[in-house]
């Protein structure tokens, strides 16, 4: 994997369904989990998607002032969590909130030893956690697949070492 470059699935410069509000949705390419059901399973392949400067994406995100957010979405974004965390930075200092998916738990992404990982969730506000699980599918879920994954407020969680659900109106939908 090139660090300085993401390896990017595809992009969506104005969702309303990956996080509240307009986001600017990024896909990386690249899963290890293959979840039955997947959404997107043609970010599975880590040699798939095409590369892009960090810098270039960041600017693309910050000309469009509708924006409230990104989110980062896959494929597996802590994959990727070296080349993402320079988007993150310049994304944060344009005033926008970060939302990251992943198919890990919150309690699977603590245990990794990868300091990059780290870093890369103490950037983010929320996080959206677990696999995508077939069997508990449920369309009337906000920002989420299935029943298993939890909408996590980041700051929180990290601060506590546990996980802190999110309870901002916003990410609730009421």
């Amino acid at each position: 994997m090139c660090e300085n470059k993401i390896r990017v699935a595809g992009t969506v410069n104005d969702s309303i369904t990956d996080g509240p509000g307009l986001r600017y949705t990024l896909f990386v390419q690249g899963c290890p989990h293959h979840c039955p059901g997947c959404h997107n399973p043609q970010t599975h392949p880590f040699e798939g998607g095409s590369l892009r400067e960090a810098e270039e994406i960041g600017q693309e995100i910050l000309k469009n002032p509708m924006l409230s957010g990104i989110t980062l979405s896959g494929g597996e974004p802590v994959c990727q969590a070296k080349a993402l965390i320079p988007l993150c930075r310049m994304v944060r200092e344009g005033g926008l909130d970060i939302a990251i998916y992943s198919g890990y738990t919150f309690e699977q992404l603590l245990e990794m030893e990868d300091p990059d990982v780290k870093e890369l969730l103490s950037l983010c506000d929320v996080l959206i956690d677990g696999p995508f699980l077939l069997e508990q599918r449920s369309l009337a879920l906000l920002f989420r697949g299935s029943k298993n994954q939890r909408i996590l407020n980041l700051p929180a969680s990290l601060k506590e070492g546990k996980a802190v659900e999110e309870t901002s109106d916003r990410w609730l939908g009421q």
